[in-house]
């Protein structure tokens, strides 16, 4: 390991304990999350950079202070999501820890073999998703207008798996828009790349955001893991509902939880984002 990396990634350690122990003390972390955005920040800012690593602070710092943005008139739509807003290791891992992949391989793998800018739009790409679709979970779910099933256009309750709304769906963009602005700006900075591509790369960031986040959708209304409250009558992605009662399976794939949708949406954020790049840079 050279000099320059381990000292990387040490900076990395010491900005990342100081993030995670604000998040945990404000609520936003569980322990086991704490210790997950420990180990995805110090290898996004060791391995990625310190752009990368300020693109994964707006992502997270944005995506907390939603998350406790009217929490009162979010409650009631609470008890359909698997988890709450304070995060925990699966959580963390299935919004960072592709992105922390992607840095670690944008330095393992030889650049002859993967071109160093294709890793860097497809960790925007990757970043822009799991921003959008946090952003269109935390404001979408406060829409006066009830959301569609993304599949058959059928209007569902606020917070079912698949819903979407013209608000969410505005904010998905913003979200992705926000990341790709980000990394623009600060990659033209640090002549990562040209200041001519920076609007280019905010436009991927929107785009491959958006395009995550409604794969996620998708996948939510097909074949994410769905269940039954016999007592209460709703869906839900709990297995234990918040009335106490066991729920039943009602559809999807039994392994196919929200934090592997959210892991497998962002990945497909990631590829539209490096097939824009190529078109657009």
């Amino acid at each position: 390991m050279s000099q320059q990396l381990l000292s990387s990634l040490l900076i990395g350690l010491a900005l990342s304990a100081v993030i995670a122990f604000l998040a945990y003390r404000r609520g936003s972390l569980s322990p086991s999350g704490a210790a997950g955005a420990l180990l995805v920040g110090t290898l996004i800012f060791g391995f990625g950079g310190w752009v990368w690593g300020v693109v994964l602070a707006v992502f997270f710092v944005s995506s907390s202070a939603l998350s406790h943005y009217k929490e009162r008139e979010k409650a009631a739509t609470a008890e359909k999501f698997e988890k709450g807003h304070r995060r925990d290791m699966g959580q963390v891992l299935a919004n960072g820890g592709l992105g922390a992949l992607v840095a670690v391989l944008s330095v393992v793998v030889p650049g002859r073999i993967v071109p160093n800018m294709l890793w860097f739009y497809l960790f925007i790409g990757v970043m822009a998703t799991v921003t959008a679709d946090t952003w269109a979970t935390e404001l979408g779910t406060l829409s006066k207008t009830a959301p569609r099933l993304i599949t058959n256009g059928r209007v569902v309750e606020v917070g079912t798996s698949g819903g979407v709304s013209l608000l969410g769906t505005a904010v998905s963009f913003v979200g992705g828009l926000l990341i790709g602005l980000t990394a623009g700006f600060l990659g033209a900075a640090a002549g990562l790349i040209a200041w001519q591509a920076m609007a280019a790369t905010a436009l991927i960031g929107a785009l491959g955001g958006a395009a995550g986040s409604l794969l996620d959708s998708l996948l939510g209304a097909t074949v994410q893991q769905i269940y039954y409250c016999d007592t209460c009558r709703k869906e839900t992605e709990r297995q234990l509902h918040r009335c106490g009662t066991t729920t039943r399976p009602l559809r999807g794939w039994s392994w196919m939880n929200n934090d592997l949708v959210n892991l497998i949406s962002s990945l497909g954020g990631g590829l539209v984002a490096v097939l824009l790049a190529t078109l657009l840079t």
